[in-house]
This record gives structure tokens, C-alpha cells and sequence, in this order.
């Protein structure tokens, strides 16, 4: 069948297969994720990743606006009846959202302009008649036209000239110059605005007080922190050409055809819609325009922020003890079971004012004692330094009192929206019963047993690792960040008995509602004995189970393949493997040298290719194997506590806690994390954060620069000294 012009419009632009483009479509009309698409149809998308389907996926979502926008167009131009066969086949052929605006813009309704006004006191002859430039005396022809609600030839003759300037302003091809020369020249200008200029609030914004620079080398941080400044009335910005009387003298170029009065009439006219219309109606077009792309950079890294935080090294299914710790009211201690269940919590206060440091520790012993402690978890916030040595201390204690005592590590865990959480509906149905400060202390202990688990009952704007999150177009945002977690959740996988409501929505194929099915399902009947049952789980049906089944787990069912990645619809080619080595499916997993004589080509059929093969043979060598780091320990440098601390040519250990386009934040123990500045970063050129960094890596630093007052702390890797 014949590619749709959508179809071959989306291959063109993400130069890819029109095949490849056509097929992808069908599936995701179909009702398939991205996921589902990506991990098992390879053969039909010709082994797109996820990031070229979902870009498939938006770019049709866009050019279905854009025909939805041009059926619009259409409709209101046939009912003016100015439709034309040229005019429909230029509105038919065209796929650019700007240039579709540009061809409407003679035909849109409008509110009443100027030239509207002289239109109907019956200038707009005139008008045309000035622009032929053929009359050099054209004050004698606008006498004519002064009667009426024209009160004279000047009146006439400025009636006149309005319509001009609109209809100059409406040309495309006087759009397309102006905005030839807004990409090659424009200038972005930030001012202060004097009422605010002395303001504290204002201080923040201190660099953008007089600043210009050419916005195509504008980058996006910069762009969104002036608008953040605009919007609170601090900043005013403008954007224009670097030269306005160049633009001038174009635009009578190009309409000016004669040295006569009428020409000097159009001239005048150009002038005019150049101020007046055209380049405030450009201007607004560069400011909607760059702060797309601004947005766009921001979500990009937001959301690649977002994947490396979901994808955080778990510690696994460990009994732990999670702590929030606090000074004046106290630390809230919580007691975790290998599920994540809460067993016990108690507050304990450590520290001054109330400093019952003994109690606390004999308290923090027998905690780890009954419930068999294996691991601590201890959040970033106000005194978590102060509660890690005393968790040291308490464990020093216990191992020299007894040589028995098994090894407790100690981890210190992100807090970034854990009281988010603690407020949060999903967090009052889990814990009812409990205050805000268990909760955030079960969330902080459980962000280290499984961080993707956790984090996906939070609101990823709220965990710290945007840039601008809040100032970029929200519905944009949440629908890539919603991918980011769909993406991660897919790639571990998730263990079907013990996974919560919240994580199973992000499963391909389910969402909330079958989500809770499973859930009440689980609690009704006990935990899932193979994937086939899923298939009982109310409104669940077969597309759901196609879409979801290859992503779920479980861990000791008696088919070896429901714990891994390979699809149910794949079990009988490797039963037909097993068959053909004389061996079952637990032994084909188990023994790689059976493995290595399986020849996969003779498995190939119409519908199952080579690529699905080769990750049938991969999960098999790994079944259900998580695809995270391991966790490490980590220690800050204890000569610092605080900013006042530090000290410039300092070496210092830190934990990368966000990165943006200019550089990376890292926390190094004071409680005020210091930038890495880009150019800070390597020895060499490197055109993104990124491709030196990624989050939650332990890092070395050296201390550059200190601003006590503004609380900020330069950073430097490449000026680390390199061990010999």
C-alpha cells in the first residue's frame, strides 16, 4: 500500500525508512507502547529504539495538528468564498505551521484595525491606486475620496496608507525577510526595571540588570532565567535586529518601485509597518520561538536527569533503617522489612537542644537487634552529617561489644521530595495511620533499597533535578517526563507480587485502574504462581496482556521464563529449543554450554527474526538481571561542615546531585552544593555535562571560588590534582 504523505513526511524529516515509519505507526494506532514496540516487534520497526519511536510518535502527533489547523484555514476561506484551486493546493502542500499562518493571515478574522477603519470609509481604491505608484500627484486623486467620515485629503490619505502597511505586513514574503533577518542578527536585551532595580528579591537577577547578547548564542538557561525575571516584573526584555533602519531599507525595497510621491507615500507606509506591525507581530514570534527551543533543551535535560535518578543503584531487598534526621525535633527512626513494610518507627533525639545521645543509642541498638538490621539509610537534609556519626558511633559500639554483629553499611539518601511524598494521597493511603514524618522517614529508607520503586510515587518536579522545571511548558514537560518513567520502569522490569499500584501503572499496557485490579487481585488470591494468571485479573484482556506481560516478573515460578524478558509469545521456540538440546527450558538457562549449540537461524520464521532471537539467547544467559549499577559507599570530607569551612585549592570528595547545559551541582557536605562550571569540567572541549558526569557519581573536587554572601561555591574537576 502506498505510504501516506504523513508517513513519508516523517521518514524525510527523522531520515528513516518509509517502512520502518508505516509500520510504527500501525503499531502505535494498534494501542502498542513505546516499550512494548521497541522490546518486541523489532522486526517490523526495523529495530527503532525507543527514542526513534517516540520521536515517530511526536512528530505524527504534530502534523496532525498542523492538518487539523489547515482544515480550519480551508473551512474559513471557503466561507469568505476567496477560495481558489491555487490557493487550496499552496494550503494543501503545506506542512510548516508558520508559513500555513502566513498564507491565512490576508483571510483571518481580525479585530478592527486601522486599515479596517479606512476600508470602510472607502479608501482601500485609493490605496491601490498609491501602490501602482504611477501617480505622481496623489493628493489630487484622494480629494475624491474625501467625504463622509473623511474629514479631508490628509485624512484620506492616511486612511490610505493604513491599508497598505497591513497589506505589506500581511506579505509573506515581507515576513520572511524580517525573520531572515531576526535569525541571522536578533539581539536579546534584559534591563532592570527601576522599581524593582534595589530590591532584595531583584539581587538573584543581578547578571541580567544590562545584558545583550545575540539570541541564537543564547542558551537556554540563560533564556529561561530573564524570562523567570520578566515574569516577576524585575526584568523587561526585548528582542530586535541589530539593525532596525537596514530592515527599513529592505522593506522599501522591495515595495518601493518608484522616486515619485506616491512612492514616497508606500515608503512611508513601509516605515510605519515595519514599527507598528510587523516587527512586534516578529518579535513575539522569536520570543515564543526561543522560548520553545529554551523549553525543549530544559525537558530534554530534566528528563535524562530524571532516567539516570530512576535508574539509581538499589541496595536490593535488605531489611533497613531509615532516618530523618532533624536537631530541635529529634530524628524519626522507621524499621523496614526486605518488602519495604514498616515494622517499627520511633523518634530519637541525638542531637542538641535535647541531646539525649545515650538513650538514643541504646534505642537505635535494640532497633537493629530485633528487626536484624542489615543496612541504614540516612537522609541528605538538616543534620544528616551529625546523624551519620552517630550511626557510626552506635555501630562501632555494637561491633566492639560483640564479634558476632554482621556488617551494617550506611548510606546517606537523596531527600528531594520525600515530604512531597509524605503529603501525597498515594503516601495517606499506604501509611493512614501514620504522621508525615514516618512517612518521609519509610520513603528516605526505601529510596535505598529500590530508588525507581520509590520515586515514581513522586511528582518529578518535585525531586530536584530540573532545570527551570517550573517556568517550561507543563504539558510538554509532564508528557516527556511520564515517558522517562515509563521507559525506566520497562527496562528493569517489575516483580508482579510485590510491586505497588503505583509502580504497576507505569507497566506497558496497564495504567491505574488495571494496576489496582492486580493489586486487590494479589490481596484476594496470594501472590501470582505465573504470568498466564494474569489473564484472570478483572478487565484485563488479551491486548493488555500482550502489552504488559513481557515487562513483569516473578521470582520462583515454576516456568523459569515468567521471570525474565522473553515474551510469552516466545515460550514455544524456546521449548522448541530445549527439545531439540534433549534438555528443559531451567537447563537451557542453566548450562551455557547448551546454549552455545542452539544454531537460532533454524528458528527463523515470517514472524520471528533474528533480532528477537538474538535477546531470547541474551535473556537467557541472564534471565531477569537488573540492568542498575551496583551501590557504592561514600564519605565526605569531615574537616567541612559548613560553607564557612571551605577554602579555596580544597580537594574534596562530592555526589553529583543535578546537571544542567552549563555544568554539574555537586554536594560536597555543606549543605549548599557547588557548581562544576562546563569549562570546569575535562581537559579537553566536551559538548555536553553529560559526556563526563552522570548523577549520583562520586566525584573529586577542588574549591575555586567562595560567595559567602550569595551562598554559592565554585567547582573545579580538570584543576584536580591527578594521583600518581
Amino acid at each position: 500500500m502506498e505510504a501516506t504523505i504523513i508517513t513519508k513526511l516523517i521518514a524525510q524529516a527523522l531520515n528513516l525508512s518509509i517502512e520502518a515509519v508505516g509500520n510504527t505507526l500501525a503499531l502505535l494506532e494498534e494501542g502498542c507502547t513505546i516499550p512494548f514496540i521497541s522490546r518486541y516487534r523489532k522486526e517490523r520497526t526495523g529495530a527503532l529504539d525507543e527514542v526513534q519511536i517516540a520521536a515517530i510518535s511526536d512528530e505524527n502527533q504534530r502534523l496532525k495538528e498542523i492538518q487539523k489547523r489547515k482544515d480550519t484555514v480551508v473551512k474559513t476561506i471557503n466561507d469568505l468564498q476567496k477560495m481558489t484551486p491555487e490557493l487550496q493546493q499552496r494550503i494543501d502542500n503545506c506542512w510548516d505551521a508558520t508559513q500555513l499562518e502566513d498564507i491565512y493571515l490576508p483571510y483571518k478574522p481580525r479585530r478592527r484595525t486601522r486599515a479596517q477603519v479606512a476600508r470602510e470609509q472607502g479608501l482601500e481604491p485609493l490605496a491601490q491606486m498609491i501602490m501602482l505608484q504611477r501617480e505622481t500627484h496623489p493628493e489630487r486623486t484622494a480629494k475624491r475620496f474625501a467625504v463622509g467620515d473623511v474629514a479631508d485629503v490628509a485624512a484620506a490619505l492616511r486612511g490610505a496608507q493604513d491599508i497598505i502597511a497591513e497589506t505589506i505586513s500581511e506579505d509573506e514574503r515581507s515576513r520572511q525577510q524580517l525573520r531572515g533577518a531576526y535569525r541571522r542578527t536578533a539581539i536579546i536585551t534584559s534591563k532592570v526595571t527601576k522599581a524593582k532595580a534595589s530590591t532584595e528579591e531583584a539581587a538573584k537577577y543581578s547578571d541580567y540588570f544590562d545584558w545583550h547578547e545575540p539570541l541564537k548564542r543564547c542558551s537556554s538557561h540563560r533564556l529561561l532565567a530573564m524570562r523567570r525575571g520578566e515574569t516577576e516584573g524585575i526584568l523587561r526584555i526585548s528582542i530586535d535586529p541589530a539593525d532596525d533602519q537596514e530592515c527599513i531599507d529592505r522593506l522599501q525595497r522591495q515595495w518601493v518601485r518608484s522616486d515619485n510621491a506616491s512612492g514616497q507615500l508606500v515608503a512611508e507606509a513601509a516605515e510605519d509597518s515595519y514599527k507598528r506591525l510587523l516587527k512586534p507581530s516578529i518579535e513575539t514570534e522569536f520570543c515564543n520561538l526561543s522560548k520553545m527551543a529554551a523549553d525543549e533543551e530544559a525537558i530534554h535535560v530534566f528528563a535524562e536527569n530524571l532516567r539516570q535518578l530512576l535508574l539509581g543503584a538499589p541496595l536490593g531487598q535488605k531489611r533497613v533503617m531509615g532516618i530523618d534526621p532533624g536537631f530541635r525535633t529529634g530524628c524519626k527512626v522507621v524499621c523496614l522489612d526486605a518488602q519495604g513494610n514498616l515494622l517499627h518507627h520511633e523518634a530519637i533525639f541525638p542531637h542538641p537542644p535535647i541531646n539525649k545521645r545515650m538513650q538514643a543509642s541504646i534505642h537505635v541498638q535494640q532497633m537493629i537487634t530485633d528487626f536484624q538490621i542489615e543496612a541504614i539509610a540516612i537522609g541528605n537534609g538538616t543534620a544528616s552529617r551529625e546523624t551519620k556519626r552517630f550511626a557510626e558511633d552506635v555501630l562501632h559500639t555494637m561491633q566492639s561489644n560483640t564479634t558476632q554483629q554482621p556488617a551494617i553499611k550506611l548510606f546517606v539518601v537523596s531527600e528531594d521530595g520525600a515530604s512531597v511524598y509524605s503529603a501525597s494521597k498515594v503516601a495517606r493511603e499506604e501509611f493512614p495511620n501514620e504522621d508525615v514524618t514516618v512517612r518521609g522517614a519509610v520513603s528516605i529508607g526505601r529510596r535505598l533499597m529500590d530508588p525507581l520503586a520509590e520515586l515514581v510515587k513522586i511528582d518529578p518536579k518535585s525531586i530536584g533535578v530540573g532545570q527551570y522545571q517550573h517556568d517550561v511548558d507543563q504539558t510538554k514537560l509532564k508528557h516527556q517526563l511520564d515517558q522517562t518513567v515509563e521507559s525506566c520502569v520497562n527496562l528493569v522490569g517489575v516483580n508482579l507480587n510485590t510491586a505497588s499500584s503505583h509502580l504497576l501503572q507505569y507497566v506497558s499496557g496497564l495504567g491505574p485502574t488495571l494496576a489496582k485490579n492486580i493489586v486487590d487481585y494479589r490481596k484476594e488470591h496470594g501472590p501470582f504462581a505465573s504470568r498466564d494468571q494474569l489473564k484472570k485479573v478483572p478487565r484485563l484482556g488479551p491486548s493488555a496482556f500482550q502489552q504488559c506481560a513481557g515487562f513483569l516478573r516473578i521470582p520462583g515460578a515454576k516456568n523459569p521464563l515468567d521471570n525474565s524478558a522473553v515474551h510469552p509469545e516466545s515460550y514455544a521456540i524456546v521449548e522448541q529449543m530445549a527439545h531439540d538440546q534433549g534438555c528443559s527450558v531451567e537447563d537451557l538457562i542453566e548450562q551455557r554450554e547448551l546454549r552455545a549449540r542452539v544454531d537460532i537461524n533454524r528458528y527463523v520464521t515470517p514472524e520471528v527474526g533474528l533480532p528477537t532471537l538474538t535477546d531470547i539467547m541474551n535473556e537467557l544467559a541472564k534471565p531477569g538481571r537488573d540492568p542498575r549499577e551496583q551501590l557504592e559507599e561514600f564519605e565526605f570530607d569531615s574537616r567541612v561542615q559548613t560553607i564557612d569551612d571551605l577554602e579555596e585549592g580544597m580537594v574534596l570528595p562530592g555526589i553529583v546531585t543535578n546537571i544542567t547545559n552549563f555544568g554539574a551541582f555537586v554536594d560536597i557536605g555543606v549543605h549548599q552544593d557547588g557548581l562544576v562550571h562546563i569549562s570546569q569540567m575535562a581537559n579537553r572541549r566536551i559538548a555536553h555535562p553529560t559526556d563526563v558526569v552522570k548523577l549520583h557519581q562520586h566525584v573529586d573536587v577542588m574549591v575555586v571560588e567562595i560567595d559567602r554572601r550569595r551562598k554559592r561555591i565554585a567547582l573545579s574537576m580538570k584543576q584536580v590534582p591527578t594521583a600518581n
